[in-house]
């Protein structure tokens, strides 16, 4: 199963390779591309000791010279701390202006590695090989990377295009079934927000919380329809001045529940799907749209097994002023992403507390 989609962008158009033996052609791809002779991968530990022999190997055989640079796994490791080491590491291998970076790895990588490509020497080349479902369908395209702050998820950060993104989805047979679960809210994402196609296909499979119950076909068309989807919407608005905002539904409310956990409780996906639960109901709550579209809605997202609810611990009022830390907030108002049906939403700032409160005490 190989496609290619393109992502054209004004200045740094790039394509998505979609295959299932992808690791063991990335030195071949690379040398199509001006990319220098030093590559620096940048991965974690355990998904290094899977993949990283494989992804070397192919990438010494093509010519390069290869190092690599491992992070510990984890969102709590998303800081400034480990880009200053993912900098020590490039001093310490004399990385150049040609030089190359690649994220073998989920999002956390792919998000660090692109930030850290964007600001050392002012911008080297960078390469995205996402080895989560969610990294593949979302985190690995786009150009948005960054690091989170103490008072919030993903403040500091730049946007910078990969020179190409490689998935492989053989490497998911190694995803743990929570992480597959947790990519499954962003797919879910893009049929709420621009594919009825594709959430009309999920919702007819009887089973969604393992790879092992999909189909070959239906990965595929999960891989391949996610990720035309974020392509639409990227060409379009490539620093989400307007349009490319609909790629946050769920996240407002997701990124404030894992913020007040210390994103130690929830893993993204999961933090998503809440967060897609709760502007459900408050588009409902708003007469956006109708309460039939909101239960298939939260349907779709329980039987992918993912969560559902606010957790009853947390404070109101401290997720109506985490809110307000969040960075699509506007002239003090902040931009929900809503469903009006399935396959299209809007982007409002009309939300008041009052009605917030009132969805959230439920």
């Amino acid at each position: 199963m190989d496609s290619i989609i393109s992502v054209p962008l004004p200045d740094n158009s790039y394509s998505i390779y979609v295959t299932d033996n992808g690791l063991s052609t990335i030195g071949e791809k690379a040398q199509q591309f001006n990319l220098g002779k030093k590559i620096l991968v940048i991965s974690n530990p355990e998904i290094f000791a899977y993949y990283g022999e494989t992804t070397v190997k192919s990438l010494e055989d093509a010519g390069f010279t290869v190092n690599y640079h491992l992070i510990p796994a984890g969102e709590n490791y998303k800081t400034l701390e480990s880009i200053s080491h993912i900098y020590d590491t490039t001093l310490k291998y004399r990385l150049e202006r040609n030089s190359t970076m690649i994220a073998l790895g989920g999002g956390v990588v792919g998000d660090m590695t692109g930030f850290a490509s964007a600001t050392w020497l002012r911008g080297i080349n960078f390469i995205q090989i996402p080895t989560s479902l969610l990294a593949m369908v979302d985190a690995s395209i786009g150009g948005k990377t960054g690091v989170n702050h103490p008072q919030g998820k993903n403040l500091i950060g730049a946007f910078y295009q990969p020179k190409f993104v490689l998935i492989d989805s053989s490497v998911l047979k190694t995803l743990p079934e929570r992480e597959f679960k947790a990519g499954m809210a962003e797919v879910i994402k893009y049929g709420v927000i621009w594919d009825k196609t594709l959430f009309e296909r999920l919702e007819n499979e009887n089973n969604l919380h393992s790879l092992n119950n999909l189909s070959t076909d239906l990965l595929n068309e999960i891989l391949t329809r996610s990720c035309q989807a974020k392509a639409d919407v990227v060409s379009q608005d490539e620093k989400e001045a307007g349009l490319r905002a609909i790629l946050n539904y769920g996240h407002t409310i997701g990124h404030v529940i894992e913020s007040l956990t210390y994103y130690q409780t929830f893993v993204h996906g999961e933090a998503v799907a809440i967060g897609m639960v709760a502007a459900g109901k408050i588009a409902l709550k708003a007469n956006l749209c109708s309460e039939e579209e909101v239960i298939r809605q939260e349907k779709l997202i329980a039987k992918a097994g993912l969560p559902t609810q606010i957790p009853h611990y947390l404070d109101l009022d401290d997720i109506i002023a985490n809110l307000q830390t969040d960075k699509k907030v506007k002239a003090g108002k902040v931009r929900f992403i809503l469903p009006q049906t399935i396959g299209q939403v809007i982007i409002s700032d009309q939300i008041s507390t009052d009605l917030l409160r009132e969805v959230f005490k439920r």
